[in-house]
């Protein structure tokens, strides 16, 4: 038995099986949104449900057979103890005031779409190890709005009361200058002055009018050089570090389930061992391959630039 749920937990087809009930389960989770397909369709939706609840349950229980006289092995994988616990909250006793939380649990169930795609799997796996980096970054982009937004108030507020009337109010502000929503209008009302520009309508609240038409410039354009050109960038450089480290976890496990797979005897370590030295032949033939395709580019771009050269010369 143990044998039987370890091969259908591998199958393709059972994880190609879950995926589908997966983005059934989503489909439905969003007719759902439509009160008028729910009550002309409230029953046939309630049995699909219970279908996909309980085949939920089925794969649960696979795996967890799967690991044979230790089925707690099962609870190892973070990912395993997400969908049980899904399954767990669609089992809760719910009555009418928390219908919201059964619903909540339905539409968590897409979420497992995280993990029967393992391309999926392992961006989420890297923006999850990229948190404690990203909080650095975080806080210097933090420190940049907050050391902003208190000049900007010193030096704004009065112009531009809508905007920079105080703290919070002004890092709102420069949050929409640094996304890049219409970030000149606010730009060009400090150049001009709220009487001259973007007050139309709030003429009462333009009381004192100051143009910085050189200050504000540099201002904005040096906050959106620092905020969105330099500090956001920091954010892909981390998600990009993260990304590398979780694909070679992710390639250390597949090579441990494979060993495992052969049954972690002295030959299986040493094919494991030759697996692990074709992979790392591999990615040398690849980095080679890349070099020797920039070469050839080079070269080729080289004989062009001759070749004109030669037409140049020969001309009388």
């Amino acid at each position: 038995m143990v044998a039987f749920f370890k091969k259908t937990s591998q199958a393709a087809w059972f994880n190609n099986f879950v995926t589908a009930v997966i983005v059934l389960a989503g489909i439905v989770v969003g007719i759902e949104t439509y009160p008028s397909a729910v009550d002309a369709f409230g029953g046939p939706l309630h049995i699909i449900n219970e279908l996909i609840l309980w085949i939920f349950v089925a794969e649960v229980v696979v795996k967890m057979g799967a690991e044979g006289s230790r089925p707690w092995r099962y609870f190892a994988d973070p990912w395993n103890i997400f969908d049980f616990a899904i399954v767990a909250v669609c089992f809760m006793p719910v009555d009418a005031s928390y219908v919201a939380v059964l619903r909540l649990a339905r539409l968590l169930r897409v979420l497992k779409l995280v993990r029967a795609l393992p391309r999926l799997q392992i961006l989420v796996s890297a923006l999850l190890k990229s948190i404690p980096s990203m909080g650095y970054v975080a806080l210097l982009l933090g420190l940049l709005f907050y050391v902003y937004s208190v000049a900007a108030v010193f030096l704004f507020g009065a112009n531009d009361p809508i905007h920079f009337r105080s703290l919070p109010l002004g890092m709102l502000s420069l949050f929409r200058v640094v996304t890049g929503e219409d970030w000149t209008d606010v730009m060009y009302i400090q150049m001009y002055g709220c009487a001259n520009y973007g007050y139309g309508g709030n003429e009462a609240l333009c009381t004192q009018s100051t143009a910085y038409p050189v200050f504000g410039a540099l201002f904005f354009v040096s906050f959106m050089l620092l905020g969105a050109m330099v500090i956001l960038n920091l954010f892909i450089g981390v998600i990009m570090g993260g990304m590398d480290e979780a694909k070679r976890e992710n390639e250390q496990m597949e090579r441990a389930s494979r060993r495992e797979a052969m049954g972690g005897s002295p030959a299986s370590d040493d094919a494991g061992k030759l697996v692990e030295k074709l992979d790392a032949l591999q990615e040398d033939i690849q980095a080679l391959a890349a070099r020797l395709k920039k070469q050839e580019g080079e070269r080729r771009l080289l004989e062009a630039r001759l070749a004109e050269r030669e037409k140049v010369e020969v001309k009388p």
